[in-house]
């Protein structure tokens, strides 16, 4: 980067509150921000309410609330680049970068310092030191920021648009790519005959006498279907006893009474073996060639599969989903270049899911490093 040496400078110099009420204006969204410094809808009882008084937030303008900066040592603050109206609660602060500063400092710049930790922490180190933790218009209006040339500000822009945008495309073919998955099984069901799990599922019992694996190949299963950390105490616990569960097998906890009627499920599709629980089952399909792996486990992650499961579960004090059960369990069987079909919309939409998340952690680490370097030039 070209610069010269960056300037730190007063927020105040450079913003200016400006409030529009939502008047009579029509079917406007009203909007909360949250402390990813995104505008969310709000979550607030709106019933009756009247919103003529409610704040707009304009295309290019900012929206903030500092009466609770102190509540998660971070301020909700959000900049609207939707280049639609938005609506705020009257106790918001709403400013926009003053016009004769538009070319000393880019908003989408000013957004990116907002965004920082670094940032929250100062305003929280600003507020008044109540419970909600206030931060004073005078006070945020006095924090100093780093302002490099227009020129560095651009670039670091571009790597932040860059960044969102390609986490926005990917997260925006997520939810298509998960309806058509779930229309091409409904389409399964219609045209195809059901056939009973048991016949092509088996039990797999492998326990870790040999020591082969660790600690750090613990899992436990979540109810959003995937492997997870273990959360149990594990010291002093033997691994010998723990199951393990090789790629392309499942795993599944037979317990459904207290995990709010959803049944957790997990397909290791890791190209490492993992261990769990004795108490848990693993299975595995009988031949790949007649029933995939992952068809079955779309299949398995449906709410339908949830609500079977806990409708199907027996017992008292603690009701479970067992084996025998699994195996009553009636699925749409298609031929095998049928599921093929459905698993490569699956890995469409898992490789949509990877980049977007790969990129907000960019967002998330790559951008306040080069804020901070723009900050040292």
């Amino acid at each position: 980067m070209n610069a010269s040496k960056t300037q730190w400078v007063r927020l105040g110099d450079y913003i200016e509150e400006q409030t529009f009420r939502v008047g009579n204006i029509d079917h406007i969204e009203i909007s909360g921000i949250n402390i990813e410094k995104g505008f969310i809808p709000t979550v607030a009882n709106m019933t009756d309410v009247d919103i003529c008084k409610y704040k707009l937030v304009p295309y290019g303008y900012y929206a903030c609330n500092l009466m609770h900066v102190g509540r998660d040592v971070t301020i909700p603050l959000a900049y609207n680049n939707s280049r639609e109206n938005l609506a705020v609660s009257p106790a918001y602060y709403t400013f926009h970068i003053k016009d004769e500063k538009r070319d000393k400092i880019l908003p989408e710049y000013l957004e990116m310092v907002f965004s920082r930790e670094e940032f929250g922490r100062l305003a929280w180190f600003h507020t008044d030191g109540s419970i909600r933790g206030n931060l004073l218009e005078k006070d945020f209006k006095d924090i100093l920021v780093s302002l490099p040339t227009i020129e560095v500000q651009q670039e670091l822009v571009d790597t932040y648009n860059g960044l969102k945008s390609l986490a926005e495309q990917n997260e925006a073919l997520i939810e298509p790519l998960s309806n058509a998955c779930q229309a091409f099984i409904v389409d399964c069901k219609n045209k195809y005959p059901l056939k009973s799990l048991g016949e092509y599922i088996e039990e797999y019992d492998k326990r870790n006498t040999e020591k082969l694996y660790t600690l750090d190949d613990v899992r436990g299963i979540s109810t959003d279907k995937v492997f997870i950390p273990t959360k149990a105490n594990m010291d002093g616990v033997s691994l010998t006893s723990y199951k393990i569960v090789n790629t392309d097998e499942f795993a599944y906890v037979a317990d459904t009474s207290r995990r709010g009627d959803k049944i957790a499920l997990a397909l290791n599709s890791d190209e490492r073996p993992f261990l769990i629980s004795s108490i848990y089952t693993v299975f595995r399909s009988k031949n790949v060639n007649d029933l995939r792996s992952e068809y079955l486990y779309l299949l398995l992650s449906r709410s339908e599969f949830d609500r079977y499961a806990r409708f199907n579960s027996w017992g008292s004090a603690r009701e479970t989903f067992d084996w025998e059960e699994l195996c009553r369990v009636q699925i749409p069987l298609p031929p095998i270049e049928v599921q093929h079909s459905v698993v490569n919309l699956y890995h469409c939409m898992e490789v949509a899911k990877r980049i977007a998340s790969e990129a907000r952690r960019q967002i998330e680490t790559l951008c306040p490093a080069l804020l901070q370097r723009a900050a040292n030039l």
